[in-house]
């Protein structure tokens, strides 16, 4: 996923395009498979200014609209070992 697919989608789910918003789009594009913390991290090294509330809200919307999976560790974990 690029920041442009993650633009579109905003606008299309009739979220404002704001600067914090595009910020953590950029974070999300260029750190793949990432961890929900892992991006508020970033975003926050980035921009201190960011809530980690903003950061969750934006992830949940993203996963909402279908650009985002959130993948459960535990269960993946759970579902390797039984696999084995």
């Amino acid at each position: 996923m690029n920041r442009e697919q993650i633009e579109k989608a905003i606008r299309e789910s009739g979220m404002r395009i704001t600067r914090q918003r595009m910020l953590i789009a950029d974070v999300i594009a260029d750190n793949d498979g990432a961890s929900c913390k892992d991006i508020c991290c970033i975003v926050r090294s980035k921009d201190p200014s960011v809530g980690v509330a903003t950061v969750y809200r934006m992830i949940k919307a993203l996963e909402d609209v279908g650009l985002v999976e959130r993948v459960d560790m535990i269960k993946h974990i759970s579902n390797c070992v039984e696999d084995c």
